[in-house]
C-alpha cells in the first residue's frame, strides 16, 4: 500500500544538531545498540543490533513552530527519540507506514497553524494498519483547522513520526 500522507522523518539538519545537543541541551552521548528493535526517527525504520545510536530529547513541534512561525506555547514539549549517532542516508524507499504492528496503540495528535493541540484520536492498530493510519489521519485533515498531526505510541507517548496538511 503507497500511503497518502508520507511520514515526515527528522529532517537532516535537525539531526545535525540533536546529534551535537539535543533539544534539552545535553550533549549527544552515542552507543552502540546491543539487541536492536528501537525506532530509528532519523530514517523510519527499526535499530539493528551493532548499530551506533543516540537517544536524544527531540522537541518536534517547537522546530516545526521555529520554521513556520507558530507559537505553541505551553504545547512545546520534548521526548526521548533514537537517531544514528552519525550521519545517515534516511528513510529507503518504502510502501507503508513506519513502526506499525497489528495491536499497537498510537495517539494522533492533532495541531493547528499556531502549534495548538486542536484534537487527536486513540487508534488500535488492526491487521491492516496501514488502511488504519490512512483512514484516520484522512478524517484528521478534513478538519481545515489541523496543519499536522503527530504520530506517537501510547505504551511510552514517543512521537514516532509527523504528517503535514497535503
Amino acid at each position: 500500500m503507497t500511503t497518502t500522507y508520507p511520514p515526515r522523518p527528522i529532517p537532516p539538519a535537525a539531526l545535525a544538531e540533536l546529534r551535537e545537543r539535543d533539544d534539552a541541551g545535553r550533549p549527544c552521548a552515542p552507543f552502540t545498540e546491543p539487541t536492536g528493535g528501537d525506532p530509528l526517527r532519523c530514517c523510519l525504520r527499526p535499530v539493528e543490533r551493532g548499530e551506533r545510536v543516540a537517544l536524544v530529547s527531540y522537541a518536534p513541534l517547537r522546530r516545526w513552530a521555529a520554521e513556520t512561525g507558530a507559537d505553541p506555547g505551553a504545547y512545546d514539549e520534548q521526548g526521548p527519540v533514537f537517531i544514528h549517532a552519525e550521519e545517515c542516508a534516511g528513510p529507503a524507499a518504502r510502501d507503508g507506514y513506519p513502526f506499525t504492528r497489528p495491536g499497537a496503540l498510537r495517539a494522533l495528535r492533532r495541531y493547528d497553524a499556531e502549534g495548538r493541540i486542536v484534537g487527536g484520536r486513540l487508534l488500535e492498530l488492526t491487521t491492516a494498519p496501514d488502511a488504519d493510519l490512512d483512514t484516520s489521519l484522512k478524517e484528521a485533515f478534513t478538519d481545515p483547522e489541523v496543519a499536522l498531526v503527530h504520530v506517537r505510541a501510547v505504551e511510552y507517548g514517543c512521537f514516532h513520526f509527523e504528517v503535514r496538511r497535503p
